[in-house]
């Protein structure tokens, strides 16, 4: 049951109880009396809770990764139709974008190769690999 409400947070605290309750139950099957198995499974509980579950955390942790358009900035998209200022497709990463120019006035036939330089939506706003950022950009 525990671990099951631990599926549900992924705040470790839960799968702590759970130890100490596996614990306890191991003592009540060799038979020692209910006071020892009480404090055995709060002790194994708390060091679990103070000792393991800080090391746990830290190795869980995800921090610094990128994901969803973080990951994508600065990738490099592939044109598979012509992308202007209206529109276009490239694929990033093996998956087929929306896309415009990040340039007025710039296009680019299949088979360039562009970076993007943001999303906008569910569009990939792209530009050449060394083109310089258009003007009133904020550099984000």
């Amino acid at each position: 049951m525990l671990l099951g409400v631990e599926a549900l947070t992924l705040d470790l605290v839960f799968a702590s109880l759970a130890l100490g309750a596996v614990v306890g139950a191991l003592l009540a099957a060799v038979g020692l009396p209910i006071v020892l198995q009480g404090i055995a499974a709060l002790v194994a509980a708390l060091l679990s809770l103070f000792l393991l579950r800080p090391i746990a955390l830290r190795t869980l942790k995800t921090e610094g990764t990128q994901t969803n358009v973080e990951a994508l900035l600065g990738a490099r998209a592939l044109v598979m139709e012509r992308v202007d200022g209206r529109g276009g497709r490239v694929k990033i990463g093996g998956e087929i974008w929306s896309a415009r120019v990040s340039r007025a006035g710039t296009e680019f036939s299949a088979g360039a190769d562009l970076v993007v330089v943001t999303i906008d939506g569910a569009t990939a706003v792209v530009d050449a690999p060394n083109a310089e950022p258009p003007a009133g950009s904020t550099g984000e």
